[in-house]
């Protein structure tokens, strides 16, 4: 499992309408590499506002169409339930990813 790598998760959260939805890992390598049961995500939806706390993403990462992910939605996910492997993000969009997440959580550069 690494930063970057997305996974469809069956129903996600009892809020949430879709069967499944795909997230992308955000969590520090070092998280993801220690016991801790849970990693950080993203949410990844077909819709896209034009925020700066959206990255692009689609085809080239696994997905069956154009889609965005959501830096706004952070949410915390057991690693028991991101087994259905997507595809993973680019270093180019690893680096949107982290601009992303800055501005979604107020950090300077």
């Amino acid at each position: 499992m690494k930063r970057g790598e997305l996974y469809r998760v069956v129903h996600p959260s009892a809020k949430d309408p879709r069967k499944h939805r795909v997230f992308v890992i955000v969590s520090r390598q070092i998280v993801i590499d220690s016991r801790l049961s849970t990693v950080v995500c993203a949410p990844i939806y077909s819709s896209h506002d034009g925020l700066s706390t959206q990255v692009l993403v689609g085809t080239d990462e696994g997905l069956k169409h154009d889609s965005s992910i959501h830096c706004d939605e952070l949410i915390s996910l057991q690693r028991t339930v991101l087994t259905n492997y997507v595809g993973t993000l680019s270093p180019s969009k690893i680096d949107a990813l982290n601009q992303a997440l800055r501005i979604a959580l107020d950090l300077p550069e």
